[in-house]
């Protein structure tokens, strides 16, 4: 007999396993089906093992520049093995966590491939060995993305370039590292393995960095980054990657027409990510496919009746707490939780290089395009006591306002622990507060939250400390 379940959920990342546990709340009989790893690449191969390991060249950063804080350290020895097996061992905890809560919450866990037949069945194939079916009156696909492939070249397959899984786990630190992309994931490693001491080179199609961040932000990190070594190719084309003794990558500058050949011992392959909807079934379903994507509509429905997706699978921003919280707006509309309509989420993003990046809603620019009165408010980590005696005083907190009615619009943060501070705007944004209530709003002294207090008397001209 079939085991049969009100709800299926086909991955356990910030989404799968997020929706999961609440659909246990709410009383619905749930499985997820995981291929490897419990928590998916978020917890295993990105969000929290990247940070463990900018945390360790944060550290070296600080012992580096120990005389600074009136502390003579003589010895900088690194030990590759040891910073990559904490950036393990806390993924590995945190992926333990996630088995006791699925059996706290009686949450089925049943590892395999999963496919949906004809019958709208979850077939589970568990490397061949152990084939089973099961049933589920709804299902949620939440599998997430993996990198792009550089395919300029006819051998890329052969040329071993690192993907973000390589850049994690190296075996040595590379003498020299080029980076193919400058989003968040080639910025984050360009810091990283910068802190170290590779020589670290990044090529961007695009202007500038961090295309989709508010210009200033982008501006500023691009020179700061610069500043400690790191090189930056804009408008850069990479025609060609061959290996030889190094990796020699070909490239074109877009503006100058001129065409360049770097060598690197290791290149970083960061051009973005697909969604994972190979081997899925989908072709027994009705569900549409837009650029590797699951195309959906509210509450992470797809065409196929009763099959929704969330996360990265259904598209961008690709986020884990943006996963997340689709996770439980899906669930809650599947248990029959009533809601007006589908919630307009309000999605903070941040980069976690060194400094730090954060941002939400409009940037400048964009809400110029779209034509609306706006006042811009700017506050210098300069000017910002707590920020000083960190010394840690780079960066900005830049507040964009609707001018009639004091709308928070967006928000761009670049400085120390601003991923931190970014959650203050997703709150006031969501309460939709104005510009009065974060005049009236005290802050405590010293942090370096003062600044988003500054930065909002700034874009009124009543700006104390500047």
């Amino acid at each position: 007999m079939k085991k049969s379940y009100d709800l299926a959920i086909i991955g356990s990342g910030p989404g799968g396993y997020v929706a999961a546990i609440r659909a246990a709340q709410l009383n619905l009989k749930v499985v997820v089906i995981e291929k490897k790893d419990l928590g998916g690449v978020c917890l295993n191969w990105g969000c929290i093992p990247t940070k463990s390991l900018l945390r360790t060249s944060e550290i070296y950063d600080y012992i580096k520049n120990s005389s600074h804080f009136g502390i003579d350290i003589t010895q900088k020895n690194l030990n590759i093995d040891k910073i990559v097996k904490r950036s393990r061992d806390i993924a590995k905890k945190l992926s333990s966590g996630i088995e006791f809560l699925f059996k706290k919450n009686k949450v089925d866990l049943v590892y395999g491939s999963a496919k949906i037949n004809k019958n709208k069945e979850i077939v589970i194939n568990n490397n061949g060995d152990d084939i089973k079916n099961l049933f589920a009156t709804n299902i949620i696909i939440a599998t997430g993305a993996g990198p792009k492939k550089f395919k300029n070249s006819e051998n890329f397959e052969k040329l071993d370039l690192w993907n973000y899984f390589d850049a994690m786990t190296p075996i040595k630190i590379p003498k020299s590292l080029g980076i193919i992309g400058s989003g968040a994931i080639g910025i984050e490693f360009a810091s990283f393995y910068n802190s170290l001491g590779t020589n670290v080179e990044v090529f961007e199609m695009q202007s500038e960095i961090l295309p989709n961040e508010d210009y200033e932000v982008s501006d500023f990190l691009r020179k700061n980054l610069s500043k400690k070594g790191v090189k930056f190719h804009l408008n850069a084309s990479v025609a060609d990657i061959k290996k030889k003794d190094n990796f020699e990558l070909h490239f074109k500058n877009l503006k100058s027409e001129k065409n360049k050949i770097l060598s690197f011992e290791k290149i970083l392959v960061a051009i973005g990510i697909e969604g994972n909807i190979n081997n899925l079934g989908l072709e027994n379903t009705s569900i549409q496919i837009k650029n590797n994507q699951i195309l959906t509509y509210e509450y992470g429905k797809t065409d196929e009746s009763n099959i929704y997706a969330i996360g990265d699978v259904a598209g961008a921003p690709w986020l884990a707490h943006k996963a997340s919280h689709e996770g439980i707006h899906c669930v809650e509309h599947i248990a029959g939780l009533k809601k007006a309509n589908s919630e307009k989420l309000i999605i903070p993003s941040c980069v976690y290089s060194n400094p730090q990046v954060a941002s939400i809603g409009l940037s400048e620019n964009k809400a110029k395009s779209l034509e609306l009165d706006i006042k811009v408010g700017k506050f210098p980590l300069s000017a910002n006591g707590k920020a000083l005696s960190l010394s840690e005083s780079e960066g900005f907190i830049k507040i964009i306002f609707e001018e009639k009615t004091g709308q928070i619009l967006g928000a761009h943060l670049v400085g120390v622990e601003v991923t931190e501070l970014i959650n203050s705007f997703s709150l006031a944004m969501k309460l939709e507060a104005t510009e009065l209530d974060i005049f009236s709003t005290i802050f405590p002294h010293p942090t370096i939250s003062e600044s988003i207090h500054e930065s909002a008397l700034d874009a009124y001209n009543k700006a104390i400390h500047i």
